[in-house]
């Protein structure tokens, strides 16, 4: 198809290739670019899931289950699971680890559903932006007098959040430790809210972009703060399918974030609606973390590091961990938890002289958690899921599906599978194990980039060869890739660096998305489509290898296990 003029619009949380170009006629109607605008965001909807899996187990949480005692005046939930049996019987746990235990719902619930909408607003900044690139670029809709945005300029708004995401992992990287997770969670809402409201009352292009970057600096605070405070808070025995969880908070933004835009882009300025509306939500979040307390892990670590005193905050943990479990839990097993963790914390750092520092992230251990964690999350980039949604509405076109009429309904369409497929690999990561997950999933990748480009080469009588290749491409990813990569990067690292790795593997996402955004134009223009899918097929053969010699599988094993056992 012949296109007068090209705009490359850098997809601001994408992840695979990372980059979904928009090209448009300057004769086009606004119909025309409206579709092509709202496809732009499919490829980021990867990156709300991938950016968002930062860090799952970079603690032992506290909540050991022998330390849940029995209490009348909560609902209890009964768990298990068969990794944690194997957990079990490879630590030998006694106390503190007993075959069965009791929790209190409101320990699982309020410290995993506020930290959590950390990535609710992620994902739906990632769908609102997708109609607000619309509104704002109308003559009709933008209720601006400084409409005619350039591309460069229309990039950097839907891309703004992006920068600000990769400014946000460096001060987390820098901050994160002092403030703890709670408040860094309350400062990441806060940005959020500024971010929010700045951009929905921006009066010019400047401050537009300004409060792009303040919602996605609170991005990349959240995308590193949520999953250790859920980590840190949760009954060891669904800490992973939690933490999974959070995947599903993502795509719910995603799709809340698609149906604002729905509504509001045939109103003038409903870029401002689209935009603002993520402050109540923030506020929401903000308001349900000040009430929920430290962190007691971290709390502990803050003594042992030596930035706190120890007996001080012993009886803050004690009094976190009252507020998590509820008044009924008596003093003495909340004393003998908080002394077994502060023991096993001091244990592991026994050999240790200081924290761990970003040369130690590439030294013994670390460098092989590294390397395993760093190749997951950069194939995990560059295996391709962005340039496969561009090309979605004009596959489904082609196999005369009436939704893919409408760029809008794609999204919601695709985001929908995205959520089964998701919730599918939530339930089943702690049973079926990582690998198999991420061996079975990247096999289905491969094959559904070869069909793809074997139907743009030889089988284009055959749509629903693509079709099939498409749905195949997405549920793979979305129960290997997407959820899978990040938890393994918050097991593998040693306690010793597991802050400074993740923070590093944050910086990775967000940098190599950026590079790829900006590389895939220039590919898609010179390759064409068969033969990018070509290139992505064969980049993700060299995954597959990856996985399958690189990969450990950490299915029921504790933290201390997996750095004696498989780092050594």
């Amino acid at each position: 198809m012949a296109m007068a003029s090209s705009i490359c619009l850098p997809s601001p949380l994408a992840t695979g290739a990372s980059a979904v170009r928009v090209t448009a006629s300057r004769a086009f109607t606004s119909n025309s670019v409206r579709r092509l605008h709202r496809l732009h965001t499919l490829g980021r909807a990867a990156a709300g899931m991938d950016a968002f899996h930062v860090s799952s187990r970079d603690a032992e949480p506290l909540l050991h289950p022998g330390a849940a005692a029995a209490t009348a005046t909560h609902r209890r939930l009964r768990v298990r699971t068969h990794a944690q049996g194997a957990e079990e019987a490879s630590t030998g746990a006694g106390d503190g680890a007993a075959a069965e235990a009791d929790y209190s719902l409101a320990a699982i619930i309020l410290p995993f559903v506020f930290p959590a909408l950390g990535g609710l607003l992620f994902g739906y900044d990632i769908g609102a932006t997708s109609g607000a690139t619309i509104s704002v670029h109308s003559a009709t809709l933008s209720g601006t007098t400084w409409f005619g945005l350039s591309s460069v300029q229309l990039g950097l708004v839907a891309s703004g959040s992006l920068y600000g995401a990769l400014g946000g992992s460096i001060l987390a990287y820098r901050i994160a430790d002092f403030l703890g997770r709670r408040v860094e969670l309350i400062t990441a809402a806060g940005l959020y809210i500024s971010g929010a409201l700045v951009t929905g009352f921006a009066p010019n292009f400047v401050v537009l972009i300004i409060g792009r970057l303040l919602y996605g600096i609170g991005i990349g605070l959240a995308m590193h703060g949520a999953p250790l405070y859920i980590a840190e808070t949760c009954p060891p025995q669904i800490r992973g399918t939690l933490i999974s969880l959070k995947e599903l908070f993502i795509v719910l933004g995603i799709l809340f974030g698609y149906l604002v835009g729905s509504l509001e882009i045939d109103v003038v300025g409903g870029w401002r609606y689209m935009f603002g509306f993520g402050a109540p939500l923030a506020a929401i979040m903000a308001v349900g973390m000040w009430t929920l307390p430290p962190s007691p892990r971290w709390l502990l670590l803050r003594a042992v590091q030596g930035k706190s005193p120890v007996e001080d905050n012993k009886r803050k943990a004690i009094q976190a961990l009252r507020r998590l479990k509820g008044q009924s839990a008596s003093d003495k097993v909340l004393t003998d938890e908080v002394d077994n963790n502060l023991a096993s914390i001091r244990a592991a750092y026994a050999d240790q002289e200081s924290e761990g520092s970003i040369f130690q992230v590439f030294e013994g251990a670390s460098l092989k958690a590294f390397t395993i964690g760093g190749g997951l999350v950069l194939f995990q980039q560059i295996t391709g899921q962005p340039s496969v949604l561009y090309y979605a509405t004009s596959i489904l076109q082609t196999a005369g599906f009436s939704a893919a009429s409408d760029a809008a309904k794609v999204s919601i369409l695709i985001g929908l599978f995205k959520f089964l497929m998701t919730g599918f690999a939530v339930f089943k990561v702690d049973d079926l194990g990582r690998r198999p997950l991420l061996i079975g999933g990247v096999s289905g990748i491969t094959i559904a980039l070869l069909l793809l480009a074997a139907y743009y080469k030889i089988l284009s009588g055959f749509p629903y060869v693509a079709v099939g290749a498409l749905l195949l491409y997405v549920g793979s990813y979305q129960v290997s890739f997407g959820p899978i990569s990040w938890l393994m990067v918050s097991e593998i690292f040693p306690l010793r660096t597991r802050g400074r790795g993740i923070s590093l593997a944050v910086l990775t996402n967000f940098g190599s998305n950026a590079l790829v955004t900006f590389a895939f134009s220039p590919l898609q223009g010179y390759l064409g489509p068969a033969n990018i899918f070509l290139l992505f097929a064969a980049i993700s053969v060299l995954a597959l290898v990856f996985v399958i010699l690189n990969v450990p599988e950490t299915k029921g094993l504790s933290l201390e296990d997996i750095e004696s056992k498989i780092l050594k």
